[in-house]
């Protein structure tokens, strides 16, 4: 099955490649936020936005209280753990 994971922006990586980085339940990882960049929505707007994230991309932004719901709903689910401890042995930026 396919999963997307809500995650905060807390930081660009690099605004040229659009690079963000993103907290998801505590563990930071390196996204490429293309998808939700736009002109209405530049590189640098995007710190503390909450987004979807799947495979690697911030597919759309989700507001907060959307995104803690399904947090709480995958941790219920079991799904979200086994995509952290997945990620979690990867290397850390």
């Amino acid at each position: 099955m396919c999963l997307g994971i809500p995650g905060q922006i807390i930081e660009i990586v690099d605004q040229e490649k659009n690079l963000a980085k993103v907290a998801i339940s505590g563990i930071k990882r390196e996204v490429n936020i293309t998808c939700i960049v736009d002109e209405d929505h530049p590189v640098d707007s995007c710190v503390g936005e909450w987004v979807l994230i799947h495979v690697g991309f911030a597919m759309s932004r989700i507001d907060e209280d959307e995104a803690k719901k399904t947090l709480e709903l995958l941790h219920e689910l079991g799904e979200a753990q086994s995509e952290l401890d997945s990620m979690a042995r990867e290397p850390v930026l």
